[in-house]
């Protein structure tokens, strides 16, 4: 029997956005990449271009060999998960999604294993190419030699006689020649539109990036096959085609296209501490107080909201105690690993640290009057003033945006560095820090764009606290 390795991505530049999946297909023995498919399926959710590119990959093995086993490997832990047993499958979208994967192969014949994105880069790269060639109005051209197909006449099982067939059957956009079947031609979703199992179209993902989305609802609109057969050649077209309608599309909230995939910021805020609740000062220079049961809870159900959408490749934490718990238990349940860049701490409160704001008022009035009406004033006892904070995370800003470009990260850290990273994005005034609420283990997003530019998710959501 043989055996084929699957390897799938699918990306989103915008979260629903202008989105494409790639996959490849390789010999598990040799290496050889057997067979490549992309596409750039419209305006879609990270989840749904990673489920296109699992059905894509999917759809090709059975193509060149439907009795193969097959090992799928990919970096969204969402769709291995799920495809594993391990998680359910809560989002109405992503049942069907799962259900057609789960058809294309007998049970048991296909295992799934998460791997690091950095071992993704083949199907990552057909993602993107196709993202790219869908932005510039054309179809994504395979890299793989499209000779023409001869009929796969060789001895059951031969390898090369197959991966010929698949590959020009990819090259034309229809799937390689079943026996006993002639070939259906290319069958290509009109832009925006899902077909049978699939889901193309969305709406926002309110809580998460790559700037949140609140929930993908994927219209199905090709039209149902007349009889079994015509649904099996259907099927073997859209197992491994390679392009599809450009659209014209708007990319939904974010930039245009062309300006390519941003850095996307994921704020969340810290979950509490004892200090959160009794509303005192707690910046660097305190007593950095760790995470409180309650503020625990909250990190968990972040973590499992982020894991639910799948779309979190990086994790960065202010080097502060509460960060990094919070941080240590949504990259844990991300599989990632957590990073420290001191820039994200919260801002220095020097005598103030632990006390209440009407404490401050009590005991520094004019120190407290000064601070609320000059960001260059700094608290009482030789603390960091806005200003200062301000110059601090803009050098981080600069310093991550080019570290994770065309990603999307999270980055957990404090009240005053979200808020600063919004009002800079915003290009507003200091004294709006004095009008923004940001409740603990909350989320927003920016997506910072190659011209420049900023594009802001205010949510300060807490809808994913709430088991």
């Amino acid at each position: 029997m043989r055996e084929f390795v699957v390897e799938a991505d699918g990306g989103s530049r915008g979260n629903p956005g202008p989105a494409g999946y790639g996959a490849a297909v390789s010999d598990a023995a040799t290496g050889e990449t057997l067979a490549e498919a992309a596409e750039f399926i419209g305006v879609a959710t990270n989840n749904v271009a990673e489920y296109r590119g699992l059905l894509a990959g999917l759809r090709a093995a059975h193509a060149l060999d439907p009795e193969a086993r097959v090992a799928v490997r990919m970096d969204s832990k969402l769709v291995v998960e799920q495809m594993s047993g391990r998680w359910k499958i809560k989002h109405p979208d992503m049942k069907p999604l799962a259900t057609e994967a789960r058809r294309i192969f007998p049970p048991g014949r296909v295992t799934y294993e998460w791997i690091p994105r950095e071992r993704n880069k083949h199907a990552d790269r057909l993602a993107n190419e196709a993202m790219d060639a869908g932005a510039k109005g054309e179809a994504w051209t395979p890299r793989l030699p499209a000779p023409v197909a001869p009929a796969p006449e060789g001895p059951p099982g031969d390898a090369r006689a197959g991966a010929a067939a698949a590959r020009a059957a990819l090259a034309q956009g229809r799937g390689a020649p079943s026996a006993g079947e002639g070939d259906s031609g290319p069958h290509l979703a009109a832009p925006g539109t899902g077909e049978p199992g699939d889901a193309a179209g969305s709406a926002a993902d309110a809580s998460v990036p790559q700037a949140a989305a609140a929930d993908d609802r994927a219209p199905t609109g090709a039209a149902p096959a007349s009889g079994a057969s015509a649904g099996r050649h259907r099927a073997d077209a859209r197992a491994a085609r390679t392009v599809a309608s450009a659209t014209t599309s708007a990319p939904g909230w974010s930039a245009a296209p062309d300006l390519g995939a941003p850095a996307t910021f994921v704020l969340l805020r810290h979950g509490e501490t004892p200090l959160t609740p009794q509303k005192r000062f707690s910046g660097s220079g305190g007593s950095d107080p760790a995470l409180s049961e309650a503020g625990r809870e909250q990190a968990r159900l972040v973590a499992a909201a982020l894991a639910r959408r799948g779309t979190v490749q990086a994790v960065v934490a202010s080097p502060l105690a509460r960060t990094r718990e919070t941080a240590g238990v949504v990259a844990d349940r991300l599989g990632l690993d957590v990073s420290v860049d001191d820039g994200l701490r919260e801002t220095d409160f020097g005598a103030w640290e632990g006390l209440t704001f009407g404490e401050v008022r009590e005991r520094y009035p004019d120190d407290l009057n000064a601070w609320l009406g000059d960001p260059e004033a700094c608290p009482t006892g030789g603390g960091e003033s806005f200003a200062r904070t301000a110059e601090r995370i803009e050098e981080a800003r600069a310093r991550l945006v080019a570290a994770y470009a065309g990603r999307t990260v999270l980055l957990v850290t404090h009240v005053t560095p979200i808020k600063t990273l919004l009002r800079l994005a915003l290009g507003a005034p200091p004294e709006s820090l004095f009008r923004m609420e940001l409740s603990a283990a909350s989320l927003s997003a920016v997506a910072y764009y190659a011209d420049g530019n900023a594009s802001v998710r205010l949510f300060n959501d807490t809808s994913h606290l709430r088991p």
